[in-house]
């Protein structure tokens, strides 16, 4: 694991604003926190080692948390991150803050959980606390610390052939769009997607799909809920590039369904699907021919 870029991680954080966020004059300075923080995860997504030393105070210290040594100051610092970026091409950061408290009204303190996302790799999550002060006035970061986190199991091993389904999906015709954003949850133990059906302007239909491994039946399953009240679960079967889904569900109005998804892998930034041997309360449907679905 490459530790480096994971305290680099630590120091993102999200932007909305926390849940009882401080009123009165810190609000704003919660605020700046924030918008600097916008600030350093864009730059590190860039790669821009020095703008990201730019957001640190000129004393600040970075720990490199394999050897323990201590790179004081943004010129040091800047050098540090040349060589993440050199490291670890394509990483991007996510993070999750929890709260930012204001010790004074020049030092404030951000905990949070951060994750860092490297291609064709299981991502990494740590838990961080990030010291902040107000200089000149301006919010800069001034240390880092990094806590670990709980390792618990994780399903991964057995997800991780589905791993390229990741990301934004969109299936297109003069009648509608269908959008599918898939992604981990925490600790891989869960791929979730959400879906949206589009016509026009207005959305038909959307849901939820949660894919998981099921350690009794030693088998993936999923199981998937849709806006208008229908619900259903499926297993999984892999057969060279194929992926088998057989689903079985209910209808808003009580009527049982089933059928036979098909989803083939083409490459990282394509798949088809098709659905055959569909039922609705035991009559037999017209098959849905193949599609391409193209990631964006």
């Amino acid at each position: 694991m490459n530790r480096l870029l994971l305290t680099a991680a630590l120091l993102s954080s999200a932007l909305a604003p926390a849940v009882g966020a401080v009123p009165g004059p810190q609000a704003a300075d919660e605020a700046a926190i924030r918008k600097t923080v916008e600030s350093y995860v864009a730059l590190y997504n860039q790669g821009d080692a020095a703008g990201l030393a730019a957001l640190w105070a000129p004393t600040a210290v970075y720990t490199n948390p394999l050897s323990g040594e201590q790179v004081v100051g943004r010129d040091a610092i800047k050098k540090q991150f040349t060589a993440i970026f050199e490291q670890a091409k394509g990483a991007k950061l996510e993070a999750k803050t929890d709260s930012v408290q204001f010790i004074s009204p020049t030092v404030a303190v951000e905990q949070g959980t951060a994750k860092v996302i490297r291609p064709a790799q299981a991502p990494e999550e740590s838990d961080y606390t990030a010291v902040y002060v107000k200089r000149d006035d301006q919010w800069l970061l001034d240390r880092v610390t990094e806590k670990d986190v709980i390792d618990v199991p994780s399903h991964y091993e057995q997800l991780k052939d589905l791993q390229w389904m990741i990301g934004r999906w969109v299936d297109q015709d003069d009648d509608a769009t269908v959008v599918t954003e898939c992604n981990w949850a925490r600790n891989n133990n869960f791929l979730t997607r959400s879906f949206k059906v589009q016509i026009g302007d207005q959305i038909d239909m959307a849901g939820m799909q949660i894919i998981g491994w099921d350690p009794a039946t030693k088998q993936i399953r999923s199981w998937v809920f849709d806006s208008d009240g229908g619900f259903g679960q499926g297993t999984w079967k892999k057969k060279g590039k194929h992926w088998y889904i057989q689903q079985n569900g209910v209808l808003a109005d009580g009527r049982k369904t089933s059928s036979v998804n098909i989803i083939t892998y083409v490459d990282d930034n394509t798949c088809t699907l098709q659905s055959v041997n569909r039922t609705v309360d035991g009559e037999l449907l017209p098959n849905v021919e193949e599609v391409k679905i193209t990631k964006q």
